[in-house]
């Protein structure tokens, strides 16, 4: 295949230099511009783009707007979002940013014509394997919030400008063959160099791997149950996240260009847009949860206060109310990507399904504990943990199994706000109340984002036809998987 040059001008991105054909060989070839991109470059930036994909605050309302549907944040002042008044989303950046990088990584390590120059920056194999991984997890990311969306034919540059939307439950099963067939292409040659998420590991990024094909088979159990079984037994069989030295995380630094979004939101510009919403504060207060001084300051007056969610007039101020922990809010505190409490309460849920024979009660607890071990660190103590489980709202009941499990999912997501929103959409717990008057003509909390306004005016006719497929393009009509 002949490479799509990514014609964006970043940072991290050498672009192609034009040599002209002469008989002076390399006289006119400049060693400080290379003819081909730099895939280490390329892949950190891409990587980089990984810090916004888990609905964090960050800067615009996409990457805000699941944790505030799910009520583990709320905003402060400016109280819109967690009203709903964001309906169309653009996904753009996206496709010609972290996907077209990690593309454009494929596609060198595969053509002859580059392959041996891209080989310097780790084997042709390793970061084929890398990028398919990746890329997977990108498109994962993006068609669990819009539903169908181009696929099989984006990313081909001038090729197709106008590319057609893929069904769901078509993206899914080629994501299951993509983490699968990528963790078995990782081969012995030479580490991959600009991996800043697992610093080229292949034993992790196979069980990176394997664990997003766990959790991709748990999200289909309402749409496609006999797949969905038979893809979570097949990923656990091959191995993954087995403790929280384990976790995949993306690691902030103490550096202005790298920075937690949140630190910059708190400190740097002192605007301080999100708290711990009320709805998630009051339920951790009700269980006695020892996980909520590290995911929630205190006020002004010592107390655990949550922000009052989409309640407006504004009638407080920051110091009022809780805001989010340092644990997450430091400079250069890590955003979890994917732990092994994600991992065991998926298990916990398969196990409850008769998916597997595990024992639902023991994994159901595990991952609790896993969950604060992963958020208390040397604070954590099995005392603490015997009572926590041992309360009524909290112990394990087969009767109740899928709201046991949703409840502290929700809680072990804190931060991960789209992965939080999948598991509600998904499920239905916890239980919550919507927004008292939203600002979307809707009266529920939101199941989709709607497709961006450019889909239906520069690419019309694909648009048409897949509202007319999956419905209409509001934030009400569900996913494939959203049964």
């Amino acid at each position: 295949m002949k490479n799509i040059w990514y014609k964006s001008a970043t940072a991290s991105l050498v672009m192609l230099t034009v040599v002209g054909c002469n008989d002076f060989g390399d006289m006119n070839v400049n060693p400080n511009n290379p003819s081909v991109p730099v895939t280490a470059s390329l892949l950190s930036g891409a990587e980089r783009s990984v810090g916004t994909l888990n609905g964090q605050v960050g800067p615009g309302a996409t990457n805000s707007a699941p944790a505030l549907y799910v009520q583990q944040i709320s905003d402060v002042t400016y109280i819109e979002e967690s009203r709903y008044k964001t309906i169309n989303f653009n996904y753009s950046g996206w496709y010609t940013g972290p996907l077209n990088s990690f593309q454009q990584i494929i596609n060198l390590n595969s053509d002859a014509d580059t392959k041996v120059a891209a080989a310097a920056y780790g084997s042709n194999a390793n970061q084929i394997a890398t990028a398919r991984i990746m890329k997977a997890y990108v498109f994962q990311w993006l068609t669990d919030r819009w539903g169908d969306i181009p696929y099989s034919q984006a990313l081909k540059g001038d090729e197709n400008f106008s590319p057609a939307f893929d069904k769901q439950q078509e993206i899914y099963n080629d994501l299951f063959k993509e983490w699968k067939e990528a963790a078995a292409q990782f081969d012995n040659g030479a580490k991959v160099q600009g991996d800043i998420i697992l610093n080229g590991d292949i034993s992790r990024w196979k069980k990176f791997a394997n664990s997003l094909r766990l959790i991709a088979a748990l999200r289909i159990s309402e749409a496609d149950a006999a797949k969905g079984a038979t893809e979570f037994k097949a990923a656990m069989a091959d191995g993954v996240l087995a403790s929280n030295a384990d976790n995949v995380q993306y690691k902030y630094l103490t550096d202005l260009n790298n920075e937690n979004p949140l630190y910059n939101n708190y400190q740097t510009t002192n605007r301080k847009d999100f708290g711990v919403s009320d709805t998630f504060v009051k339920y951790l207060l009700k269980v006695n949860d020892p996980r909520l001084p590290f995911i929630a300051s205190k006020n002004n007056l010592g107390e655990y206060k949550g922000v009052p969610y989409a309640v407006f007039p504004v009638t407080w101020k920051a110091q009022d109310i809780s805001l989010i922990a340092p644990t997450l809010s430091a400079q250069n505190a890590p955003l979890n990507i994917l732990t092994y409490a994600q991992v065991l309460f998926a298990e916990a849920e398969a196990a409850s399904r008769g998916w597997i024979t595990d024992d639902a009660k023991k994994l159901y607890e595990a991952a609790i504990q896993a969950s604060m071990k992963q958020w208390m660190g040397a604070s954590y103590t099995d005392a603490a943990y015997m009572a926590y489980i041992a309360q009524p709202e909290v112990a394990y009941d087969s009767t109740k199994a899928l709201e046991r499990i949703g409840n502290q999912r929700w809680i072990a997501l804190f931060f991960q706000g789209t992965e939080a929103w999948n598991s509600w959409r998904r499920i239905g717990f916890p239980k919550l109340t919507p927004a008292a008057s939203p600002l979307n003509g809707g009266t529920q909390i939101p199941l989709r984002l709607a497709y961006p306004v450019t889909s239906n005016t520069l690419n019309q006719a694909n648009y048409l036809e897949v509202v007319a497929r999956q419905g209409a393009d509001t934030q009400y009509t569900p996913v494939w998987w959203d049964k």
